[in-house]
């Protein structure tokens, strides 16, 4: 994640230090999509959180970074990728998850849409995972926090 992310342990963002000890503490875990070497996805998925809509630490988590390489978009790595966690996170036990997209993020929305993300749970004003240097949530511009059984 760190050399993905283009950071080193003695030298990390907050955001970054956030996603690593939620990572080590086994909150988080990371998916990446390798192709011939090259990692061209990632996704993480969050146990729990503060506020218990996004991830309870029982049978919901939350998604985020979800992200493919320019390059690699359109073709079919990012919905790999997607079922890929899915599937894991359906074996162990995992009921839902969430998700949070910009309310202006027109190709995002359809693409969530299309992976099952139908029911809007709230709007939201910051991201639990983007944090200050206090490991508070930064504020975001307007989100929708949406849900998938799974």
């Amino acid at each position: 994640m760190l050399a993905l992310w283009g950071e080193t342990i003695d030298k990390m963002r907050p955001t970054t230090a956030f996603f690593y000890e939620s990572i080590k503490n086994k909150n988080a875990t990371f998916w990446a999509y390798d192709k011939g070497g090259e990692v061209v996805g990632e996704l993480y998925a969050f146990r729990s959180l503060n506020d218990k809509d996004y991830a309870n630490n029982k049978d919901k988590v939350y998604l985020c970074a979800f992200r493919i390489a320019q390059g690699f978009r359109g073709k079919g790595y990012g919905t790999k990728l997607f079922s890929h966690v899915i599937n894991c996170l359906k074996a162990e036990g995992i009921k839902s998850v969430t998700i949070g997209v910009e309310e202006t993020d027109e190709l995002n929305k359809r693409l969530y849409h299309s992976l099952g993300f139908i029911e809007k749970i709230k709007d939201c004003y910051d991201d639990p995972c983007d944090v200050d240097e206090n490991m508070q949530a930064k504020p975001s511009e307007k989100c929708s926090l949406l849900k998938r059984e799974i």
